[in-house]
């Protein structure tokens, strides 16, 4: 018990100084800019295109606060402004797929995997998710009533106080990683040392296989589905180094989170927005299952072909 304590908190405190690395300066920078005019210059840039989406000009703001911070700032921004159940509904679709941009594609290139590839499908599906919506669904035209009035911010006075609150939401962001990093690698160590964890795999088993992947993915899986995605980077750099888990099943457990994480937390915070939020929970669900599949599907493919070519030479 004592030897499991010890080596789940060893590899908490390194996955959190790994991670720790990261949100950090990214934190500060945001924080940052976000009493700077490059977020508003951001959101003027692209609000010419915002009418494809079926949203006014607008809308750019919460979209590009979402990406650059989080879901909260992202929803924050949207209790500020009159728009339509429709363009808040979109909203929510888009930033489903695609926020907290900067820490949480990061955090996935340092497990391991492309930082293009990773951009590329979270704004990819932000786009083409709001971009069906708005063909398909020709209601919502009713204004939005939102659940609860947002609180104003204390506007910090001098850059002196806006340096200070940069360091102390970053310092807070990397402290709320390392207290829920570290409680999950205890536990995870306390079930591979109780075999509880082959268990598990067992069970989620069907699940990954269905979605193209090993059953020691499983935990990553979890991880994200349940902690999110930069948390949940945590269980899956001591996957990487653990239980040997593929550069291929990694890849493809990203996909699928990339699309669908944290989906309780991440689906609940858009009640006090006023919109129908089992549809959200479904869009994700579903393009995340389909995309991962298709993706394995195709990769299982193209793996193929050079076996088939060695056959024939060999013939």
């Amino acid at each position: 018990m004592g030897n499991s304590l010890k080596s789940g908190f060893q590899a908490g405190i390194q996955t959190t100084w790994t991670l720790g690395k990261v949100i950090f300066p990214i934190t500060l920078i945001v924080s940052l800019l976000q009493h700077t005019p490059v977020l508003d210059w951001l959101a003027t840039l692209i609000t010419p295109i915002m009418g494809i989406f079926g949203l006014s000009g607008e809308a750019a703001i919460p979209l590009v606060i979402g990406n650059f911070l989080n879901l909260y700032a992202g929803i924050a921004a949207i209790l500020s402004l009159d728009l339509t159940v429709k363009e808040v509904f979109i909203l929510a679709v888009m930033l489903s797929f695609s926020h907290n941009l900067l820490i949480e594609s990061s955090v996935a290139a340092k497990v391991g995997l492309k930082l293009w590839v990773i951009l590329f499908v979270r704004i990819g599906l932000a786009f083409v998710s709001a971009i069906v919506v708005n063909l398909v669904w020709q209601g919502g035209g009713e204004m939005a009533q939102y659940g609860f009035v947002s609180k104003t911010e204390v506007v910090p006075n001098g850059w002196l106080e806006i340096i200070g609150l940069a360091i102390q939401k970053a310092g807070l962001g990397v402290l709320q990683l390392a207290l829920i990093v570290i409680p999950l690698m205890i536990v995870i160590q306390f079930l591979k040392d109780l075999g509880l964890l082959t268990v598990f795999t067992k069970w989620m088993a069907p699940v990954t296989r269905m979605l193209g992947m090993k059953e020691n993915t499983s935990m990553t899986l979890v991880a994200g589905l349940t902690i999110g995605l930069a948390y949940g980077a945590g269980v899956m750099i001591q996957a990487v180094k653990e239980d040997n888990v593929s550069r291929k099943d990694l890849t493809l457990a990203f996909i699928f989170l990339v699309a669908c994480h944290a989906v309780v937390e991440d689906t609940l915070i858009f009640i006090p927005l006023g919109i129908p939020v089992l549809p959200l929970l479904a869009i994700r669900l579903v393009v995340a299952i389909l995309l991962t599949i298709t993706i394995a599907t195709i990769w299982r493919k193209v793996e193929a072909v050079p076996s088939r070519k060695e056959a024939s030479y060999e013939n």
